[in-house]
C-alpha cells in the first residue's frame, strides 16, 4: 500500500502549510526586491492599481519602497516612503501572521475574528491617511 499520497496530502492540508508558504512566498519577495531596486526606472515590479487608474496614492502606495528600504535598513527612507503603513501597518501584519503560525504549529487553523469597531477604526486611518497624503502631497 503506499502511503506517500497520504503523507503528500496530509502536509498540504496541515494547518501550518499556508502560513510556512506565504513565509516562503513572502522571503522569495524579499530576495528578489533586495536585487530590485524600485527608486531606479525600468523595473520588474507592479506599478499601484489605484495610483495608475486615478493617480491618486492609495494608503499603502509606496509599500514596495518601504519594504526595499527595511530590508537595506534604511529607517528614515522607509518613513518617509509610507509611515502609517511601517508603524501600523508592519506591527500589525506581524503579529497576526505570527498568531496564524504559532496557531498552524499547534494544529489549529487560525480564523481572526474582528469586531466591527475595529474594522471602522482601520478603514478610517486608511482614508484618513490616503486624503492627508494627497492633500499634502
Amino acid at each position: 500500500m503506499r502511503r506517500t499520497g497520504a503523507v503528500a496530502r496530509g502536509i498540504r492540508t496541515h494547518p501550518v502549510a499556508p502560513p510556512l508558504a506565504l513565509l516562503g512566498a513572502g522571503l522569495a519577495g524579499a530576495v528578489y526586491l533586495w536585487h530590485t531596486d524600485p527608486y531606479a526606472g525600468g523595473q520588474a515590479l507592479p506599478r499601484c492599481p489605484v495610483n495608475w487608474a486615478t493617480g491618486l496614492l492609495c494608503p499603502a502606495c509606496g509599500g514596495t519602497r518601504m519594504s526595499y528600504d527595511l530590508l537595506h535598513l534604511d529607517l528614515p527612507g522607509a518613513f518617509a516612503a509610507n509611515p502609517v503603513l511601517l508603524t501600523v501597518g508592519v506591527p500589525l501584519g506581524l503579529f497576526l501572521a505570527g498568531r496564524w503560525l504559532a496557531a498552524g504549529v499547534r494544529g489549529e487553523r487560525y480564523r481572526p475574528r474582528f469586531s466591527a469597531a475595529a474594522t471602522a477604526v482601520v478603514l478610517g486611518v486608511a482614508l484618513v491617511w490616503a486624503v492627508l497624503r494627497n492633500l499634502v502631497g
